[in-house]
């Protein structure tokens, strides 16, 4: 967006230097006739707009040397200006500008009815990974780089993304972050990541953020901006690379149903509310939502942040409660039915 901006503004002061310039001509011949000639200014006008016209029209009255050599240079610094002014025009149109004005048009619109739709801040090898797991999940989002060619890279990958500086206020409000659901801070620097967590909390205290860090120290810094969760691609992958090693049938188990497009099964989470079916108050075997959906519920959080692994049919859910559950999208897309859905939108509370 910021470049369309900046596109607009150059476009538009060299077309107004154009004019201006045309009108400079206009009036120095003018000046001449009038002046140097001493005809009236209506003669002078109509003399000077036939010339720079170059309508081929007779002269109002006869020329001497002088007088033509002047009309001629008159003729020449008319074409220079009115050619000037075609040829911008010319090259916005060959270089697309008032097309992709058009397409920003049309995206601006776009992130205008978004509600509860997530932001990518950073559209590197992290990005790219978060925007795909986004698109499999069908996720409304939003992509905002500041490096132009991320930006195209993005788009050609089929992604809505706008280009920006994601530290500034102004840049996360033109992607509407007011009515955001969560915040990806995806960006290569701490530093950029934590100025981005700082000015979304700012402007959407409920707003879920997740950042990226590099070391421990970035981690706890972002934490104390506010972040609600903080992933270090070192911390977190290195834990993965033993886990694989020594739980190798478990995490391919685990990322088959967290990430990918072809999964046969899902985990899903759940919000129960005082619209959830009348589950509230009952015990999850009361509540019967294994047998009519056929999804398993593998835990509970509660409103406080107490985590109950593995509940049996005894235990009893209360409002405020985050069920996180396992199934095929079809069993998922029916407990969500059957609970109102109320699967988070993002505006969850720290646990």
């Amino acid at each position: 967006m910021a470049r369309i901006r900046r596109q607009e503004k150059r476009l538009w002061q060299e077309l107004l230097g154009g004019i201006l310039g045309l009108g400079g001509v206009f009036c120095l011949g003018i000046f001449w006739y009038w002046y140097v000639e001493g005809w009236s200014l209506t003669e002078a006008a109509y003399m000077t707009m036939i010339t720079l016209a170059t309508v081929g029209f007779s002269e109002v009255r006869p020329l001497d040397d002088r007088s033509r050599l002047f009309t001629m240079v008159l003729i020449l610094l008319g074409i220079i200006s009115i050619g000037y002014i075609v040829n911008r025009f010319t090259e916005a149109i060959i270089q697309g500008y008032f097309q992709e004005r058009i397409r920003e048009r049309q995206k601006r619109r776009l992130i205008e009815s978004f509600q509860d739709h997530y932001i990518i801040c950073g559209y590197g090898r992290m990005g790219h990974q978060v925007a795909l797991e986004f698109a499999a999940e069908k996720i409304p989002f939003v992509i905002v780089d500041s490096d132009p060619e991320s930006v195209s890279e993005a788009q050609h990958d089929g992604h809505m993304a706008v280009q920006g500086d994601a530290t500034l206020d102004d840049c996360l409000l033109d992607v509407r972050i007011d009515r955001a659901a969560c915040l990806v801070a995806a960006l290569p620097s701490d530093a950029e990541n934590l100025y981005t967590v700082l000015s979304a909390k700012t402007l959407n205290p409920q707003l879920r953020t997740i950042a990226r860090a590099n070391n421990q120290e970035a981690v706890l810094k972002l934490k104390r901006a506010g972040a609600d969760a903080v992933v270090s691609p070192y911390i977190t992958g290195g834990r993965r690379l033993a886990a694989a090693a020594l739980r190798p049938r478990v995490m391919d188990f685990v990322d088959g149903i967290i990430t990918g497009v072809n999964r046969s099964l899902y985990l899903d989470e759940f919000l129960l509310s005082s619209n959830s079916g009348g589950c509230v108050g009952q015990t999850l075997s009361d509540t019967n939502l294994r047998a009519l959906s056929g999804a398993l519920v593998l835990a509970i959080r509660r409103e406080d942040g107490t985590l109950i692994g593995g509940p049996t049919g005894d235990t009893r859910l209360m409002e405020g409660d985050l069920l996180i559950c396992m199934g095929t999208a079809e069993q998922l897309r029916t407990l969500r039915h059957l609970l109102g859905g109320t699967r988070p939108s993002g505006r969850w509370s720290k646990a």
